[in-house]
């Protein structure tokens, strides 16, 4: 700490002295704090947080991951010293199921900066990027393991940015590897559209294609229509993920410069905000359905307050779930029954009568807990959880958990929809929005809208069928221009592919795919020119997809698993496999598929342009069964013996005339050569200038490292949302000059591709959950 300040100093910033006696003064007048613990509590925020990681569960290679985690690099930090300081063996935290997040005394500061860590952190960039782990607060981890994710629910994350939760939410979707499209999905929105992109870059990492990323103001956003069983539904979700914006008092020990912004004022102007966040997710909310309502708050007036108004209002709807046997381990304080209200003078209001006049339009009635006694009793509120920073060495938190038991009171008399036709890719086009979906209809309390409805006789007017629209690809895009603009920037479209459309034969056939590949569910980008990427989605976000376009304004949705190669007509298909998509294909392709060693996929992960005579007899015999073009590249364990890779894996590759190459990113590549025993680190050397020469294998003492074969520049087009039809894929060879080309050294092996570049340090920062 001493050092920091002293760095600040010498930058010319002023110390920030961390100390607050409003604040002190507030907190223990409110109790929230055990008696005889309040130094203990003043003395953790004080500290600075420490690091904490998850290891992405859903995967196959949690397992690996968490093998090397112990072995290696743990035991490598109990023998080092930071600053005097002898590092404290990373623990596991006990509260989280199976040993999946960890936490260490060591700050994010020291472990980026110190250069006896510079191994440990080039690893956690490494997995970070390739989605295996995520560096997130502990606090934050709470929230999804009690919305107790199901892989068939619909989820909606209302305020999503960063992503670190919602994250967490799709890995308990995937909990079955072995199921590539679960039945349920997660929606996430943002009212921010930055950090949406934010959002959509966490959820990348994961290749899921059941999450949607939306941009809406949370505390209006729409309520979605889908199709079932030939009737038209509003969805309603089984799941509601409520992280409402906050003060953020909970978060001092990381966002110091809250202690000196911190006054009562930010709570009293987010309480209004948080409860009309907080209504809407409940109004979406399924019957029997769970919503999670967390702050990184202590304040009452933020937490309790809310929860009680709430329950107020729902007249019996709701009710707090007991839910403190569902995380064992954890510490928490219960929520409190009696708090009282201060202005940002330090003036004291224990009841909404005692409130002048001219303080009404800053402190309002919702404020304060409920009068009558029996009712307040009634409400449990003491089923809330706090955690107090001392407790467990975290920051600050609360969360509240809702069971919804019957229709909100305002919702029980609105009308119902009734049946209609379904709309299917084969005889609707929905490039005309108006003929599918009404337009959305809101009251001026910021209550349930419903579709538009014919007022003489209660139905929904039929949609009039086109009948020469089996040829038309079914566009999801933002309404007409004559229309009123509901949207600032206009995102390009999500055009499902009809299933006519030529371009599918071909990849069918080369590929053998199965019969029951849900070809309707591929999207692109673009109405017009060449489909350069073809995306996927599950089934069930397709329906999304085609109902709402007029309401939502998606970000992004889909997982890339198809991509348009200049040459690739040639060789039976103009399409080549994605590896970010691979893990969601494969279950569906019968051809192209070569079974490869531990030995071979070491080879693969080494070398840019290896000779067949690399590999081993069996997959030479294999490789030499198919034409030139792309392939799937698939290592199955071997459960006789334990002390090789005991996870499959499953590559894109490319057959060619001599060679075989994989399409793999370089955070991957490093990830698997990690979970393989081999020793992966970055030399000191100079860059090369040379190019590698297409069709010829690399120097096994210097070799390329090649970027991620979609190219960076690909990937800056899908965040923001823009991607041109007319343009191709880039060559490979142009692909590769992407590349950062280094020295590298492996340990008892041949060459390895070096550790990544601390380049995307601060961007990884920055996406971290702030709560």
């Amino acid at each position: 700490e001493d050092a920091q300040c002293h760095s600040a100093w010498e930058c010319g910033y002023p110390e920030i002295i961390k100390e607050n006696k409003l604040f002190e003064h507030y907190y223990q007048e409110l109790k929230i704090v055990p008696d005889g613990e309040w130094d203990k509590f003043m003395a953790s925020l004080r500290e600075p947080l420490p690091a904490t990681i998850r290891i992405t569960g859903y995967k196959s290679h949690a397992k690996e991951i968490l093998h090397c985690l112990k072995e290696k690099y743990f035991k490598e930090l109990q023998d080092i010293e930071v600053d005097g300081q002898k590092i404290e063996a990373p623990q596991p935290l006990s509260w989280y199921p199976e040993e999946l997040a960890w936490h260490t005394n060591l700050s994010r500061k020291i472990i980026r900066k110190s250069p006896e860590l510079e191994k440990f952190h080039q690893f956690l960039v490494n997995e970070t990027e390739s989605g295996n782990i995520s560096r997130q607060e502990a606090v934050s981890m709470i929230p999804p393991v009690l919305l107790k994710v199901q892989p068939h629910h619909k989820i909606l994350d209302m305020c999503a940015a960063p992503g670190s939760k919602t994250a967490q939410i799709i890995e308990m979707l995937h909990a079955d590897m072995n199921v590539p499209f679960p039945e349920g999905f997660v929606i996430a929105n943002d009212v921010d559209n930055k950090r949406c992109y934010l959002l959509v870059h966490q959820a990348k990492r994961l290749n899921s294609p059941c999450i949607m990323v939306v941009n809406h103001d949370a505390s209006s956003i729409p309520r979605l229509l889908v199709e079932n069983n030939g009737s038209r539904e509003v969805l309603y979700y089984d799941r509601i993920l409520c992280d409402v914006p906050c003060s953020g008092d909970g978060t001092l020990r990381k966002n110091i410069d809250v202690w000196k912004k911190w006054t009562t004022l930010n709570s009293l102007q987010l309480h209004g905000l948080q409860i009309r966040i907080a209504t809407r997710g409940v109004e979406q909310l399924a019957e029997g359905g769970r919503m999670v309502y967390s702050t990184c708050s202590l304040n009452p007036v933020e937490d309790e307050a809310v929860i009680a108004s709430l329950l107020d209002k729902s007249e019996g709807s709701l009710e707090l779930a007991d839910v403190a046997s569902e995380i064992p381990g954890l510490k928490w304080m219960p929520g409190i029954t009696q708090w009282k209200v201060m202005t940002k003078e330090g003036h004291w209001y224990e009841k909404w009568e005692d409130i002048p006049t001219s303080r009404h339009t800053q402190i309002r009635p919702t404020m304060f807990p409920p009068k009558d006694e029996e009712k307040l009793k009634s409400m449990n509120l003491n089923r809330c959880m706090r955690i107090l920073p001392h407790h467990q060495n975290t920051g600050g938190f609360f969360v509240a958990v809702l069971i919804k038991k019957a229709p909100m009171p305002w919702n029980k008399r609105q009308p119902k929809l009734q049946r209609r036709p379904p709309v299917s890719a084969c005889d609707a086009s929905i490039a005309v929005a108006p003929e599918l979906v009404k337009a959305v209809t809101e009251n001026s309390a910021g209550m349930a809208d419903e579709p538009a409805v014919d007022t003489e006789n209660g139905e929904t007017k039929p949609c009039t069928n086109q009948s020469d629209s089996s040829k038309t690809d079914i566009v999801c895009c933002p309404p007409p221009s004559k229309k009123m603009k509901l949207f600032g920037f206009k995102e390009d479209p999500f055009v499902f592919v009809s299933e006519d459309d030529p371009i599918f034969d071909p990849i069918q056939t080369f590929y053998a795919l199965d019969p029951s590949f849900p070809k309707k569910n591929l999207l692109t980008r673009t109405q017009e020119g060449k489909k350069r990427q073809l995306y996927m989605v599950s089934k069930e976000l397709r329906n999304v997809l085609l109902h709402n376009s007029e309401k939502m304004k998606v970000i992004n949705t889909g997982i890339k698993v198809l991509c348009r190669n200049n040459d690739g007509e040639q060789y039976g298909c103009a399409y080549r496999l994605a590896q970010e998509g691979i893990y969601t294909l494969y279950p569906f392709i019968n051809a192209r598929i070569v079974t490869v060693s531990i030995e071979d996929i070491k080879v693969l992960l080494t070398q840019e342009n290896p000779f067949l005579s690399k590999f081993s007899k069996e997959t030479q015999k294999q490789a030499n069964n198919f034409d030139m073009g792309s392939i799937v590249l698939k290592y199955e364990p071997d459960p006789q013996e334990p002390e090789t890779l005991q996870c499959p894996i499953v590559l894109c590759g490319w057959r060619g005339k001599t060679s075989i190459r994989s399409f793999v990113p370089k955070n991957e590549r490093l990830h698997y050569l990690r979970m393989m025993g081999v020793e992966v680190f970055k030399e000191k050397a100079e860059v090369l200038e040379k190019k590698p020469v297409e069709g010829k294998a690399c120097d096994e003492e210097h070799i390329d490292e090649k970027m991620d074969i979609d190219g960076a520049k690909e990937e800056s087009k899908e965040l923001s949302g823009n991607e041109s039809g007319d343009d191709e894929d880039p060559k490979e060879e142009d692909v590769i000059d992407r590349g950062v080309l280094e020295h590298v050294a492996l340990k008892n092996t041949s060459a390895i591709p070096a550790s990544v570049e601390d380049q995307a340090e601060d961007a990884s920062v920055s996406k971290e959950s702030v709560d």
